[in-house]
């Protein structure tokens, strides 16, 4: 028989560094999740991923037991740190910040392919250089067929 679901939360923590404080102590301890239990879980398994912001949803069951997804780090992040950037323009239209290559959006788009709503490498490569244009960032070379 299937657990009844009492809540989905998501939440963005860097890898391996889940601790009790915000965001993730005030938003488990709502529902009723034992905080600890998952921040060990979840450094255990981002343990590889030290220090980049990785995206979980948690599915919080009505017993107050939980199951959790680690998704790929957003778009924006990762062409943040190809571009070596800090933060995206105020401006994108007007003022660029950095320079991306067409590897480094394939790159990007093969790694999200999973959490993106994409059916071919092309449509998230179109998705993930949407995000480089909308954060100021100029593509630069050639497109890969």
């Amino acid at each position: 028989m299937a657990k009844e679901v009492s809540a989905i939360i998501k939440l963005q923590v860097r890898g391996g560094a889940a601790n009790p404080s915000p965001p993730v102590g005030p938003a488990l301890g709502a529902k009723g999740v034992n905080i600890m239990e998952f921040c060990k879980q979840f450094n255990a398994r981002t343990q590889d991923k030290a220090g980049k912001v990785l995206p979980a949803v948690i599915t919080v069951y009505a017993d107050k037991s939980f199951d959790f997804v680690v998704k790929t780090p957003p778009a924006a992040v990762q062409l943040m740190e190809a571009a070596k950037i800090k933060k995206g323009s105020p401006q994108s239209n007007i003022q660029k910040v950095g320079k991306v290559s067409w590897e480094n959006v394939k790159a990007i788009a093969e790694d999200k392919m999973q959490d993106l709503n994409a059916f071919t490498l092309d449509s998230a490569m179109n998705m993930v250089a949407g995000t480089a244009r909308s954060m100021g960032l100029t593509i630069t070379g050639k497109r890969p067929e």
